[in-house]
């Protein structure tokens, strides 16, 4: 009966100690889930859907000021409640804390709970690109939410060009931009190249048979490891990861392993969304003040081309932090962690105007 007792005293210690390191694993209040329909829907195509399915989640009370929060590609509005990310960020006192923001994360088009291909359209689905996947956040926002202006829109990676593209579609409609691990010009040279491989890849496999696979192709898998060890990682923070060939073998073999359960379809729209991508004509018309962060060993936007110096110019309050590389930052996907720039971010809450 002791031994008893004392082992049930032991679980409950170590349920409490569980519950204990789950409240502080998420320190902001438990986000909260909803579908929105946008109804007659009309992609950049000419294409239309009768309904939209656009899903959200959303941190904090609606009446907090709102703060729009943008995924990266294959990623959802869930890829942003990461402890790296939200835990640095929604928590009391930090920059973006939930007792006094109104914090929206949507799943894009094609992405998450949004529909998507995999639906039932599969190759059928409109062609959407990120215009329209912008234009479908702002309806959700203003028609679903019913809120007439953000007090900041920040994006990660394909986040980051939909910040660009808020900013100069909606100039009056945010106080403050942050757009990360992306660039204000013309989707080109590695950047896009990877990504046609990838598409290619998919489009060119005959298990694809034009979309009306019955099992996943049989490249994609490959494809996409190959994909995101060329364009993501940090070349300091690999070299440290896998000094010898063994090592290097032992983590490529650890990624072809992993579970993987994306759609090629999906997979290959998600990709292609980006090909018209270009905000470099129309920057001029962005009003609120701009932060733009990207990462010094981010391999989709080397700052060693001067792009981004020579594009903020042209934003009449637009400034851009570099993240120093270092062995633990982790290239194009080092703004994940929301450590390395929060600091920023809250400056720029403080400071920025509002429209």
């Amino acid at each position: 009966m002791k031994i008893r007792c004392i082992l049930r005293h032991a679980v409950a210690c170590v349920v409490v100690s569980l519950m204990a390191l789950s409240a502080a694993a998420q320190n902001y209040p438990t986000p909260k889930e909803g579908d929105w329909i946008a109804r007659d829907f009309r992609f950049h195509t000419g294409e239309a859907m009768s309904e939209l399915r656009l899903h959200f989640r959303t941190v904090g009370e609606p009446s907090g000021e709102p703060v729009l929060i943008l995924h990266g590609t294959t990623g959802s509005g869930a890829s942003m409640l990461s402890a790296a990310f939200a835990g640095e960020l929604f928590g009391p006192g930090q920059p973006l804390d939930a007792n006094k923001y109104f914090i929206i994360l949507p799943d894009a088009i094609g992405h998450g709970k949004s529909s998507k291909p995999s639906d039932g359209m599969r190759a059928k689905f409109p062609r959407y690109n990120y215009d329209d996947m912008v234009a479908a956040q702002y309806k959700l926002v203003t028609d679903g939410l019913r809120i007439r202006h953000l007090r900041l829109v920040l994006g990660q990676s394909m986040g980051g060009m939909h910040t660009f593209i808020w900013g100069m579609t909606f100039p009056e409609f945010m106080d403050a931009l942050v757009p990360m691990a992306s660039q204000p010009t013309e989707m080109s040279s590695r950047n896009w190249m990877m990504r046609r491989l990838i598409i290619d890849a998919i489009r060119n496999d005959p298990d694809w048979d034009n979309g009306n696979y019955t099992t996943q192709p049989r490249a994609f898998r490959v494809a996409n490891v190959f994909f995101g060890i060329a364009t993501n990682g940090g070349t300091l923070a690999y070299q440290k990861l896998a000094p010898t060939r063994e090592l290097a073998d032992k983590l490529l073999d650890q990624r072809l392993a992993a579970p993987f359960t994306a759609d090629a379809n999906d997979f290959l729209y998600q990709w292609d969304s980006s090909r018209d991508y270009n905000p470099s004509p129309r920057l001029e018309r962005i009003q609120a003040t701009l932060l733009a962060i990207n990462s010094a060993d981010d391999e989709r936007n080397p700052p060693q081309t001067g792009i981004m110096d020579r594009e903020l110019k042209r934003v009449k309050d637009g400034r851009l932090y570099l993240i120093p590389a270092s062995e633990e930052t982790r290239g194009h996907s080092t703004t994940a962690m929301a450590k390395f720039w929060k600091q920023q971010v809250q400056e720029l809450l403080l400071t920025a105007p509002r429209q």
